[in-house]
């Protein structure tokens, strides 16, 4: 199976998007940090039913970015939702 560049690109995108959801980064325009629970938490579903739909398909470096993508974004949503 051969890697598809734009899938990391993608899984990526998507981890920051969620990190600017969070207040984890600031906004590029404001500069300001806020948080966005429901966006953050609709990038992580998103990112969790790629998983599923693609478990299999990946390579081993696709699959790794995906799930650390994941473990890194969980904590955060529920240190933020519990704030």
């Amino acid at each position: 199976m051969q890697a598809d560049p734009r899938f990391n690109e993608f899984v990526i995108l998507q981890a920051q998007n969620a990190g600017l959801f969070l207040g984890q980064i600031p906004d590029p325009r404001t500069g300001e940090k806020s948080v966005n629970l429901r966006a953050a938490k609709s990038v992580i579903d998103s990112l969790e039913m790629l998983e599923g739909k693609t478990r299999g398909n990946l390579t081993p470096t696709e699959e790794k970015l995906l799930s650390m993508a994941l473990q890194n974004l969980r904590p955060l949503y529920l240190a933020a939702d519990e704030s």
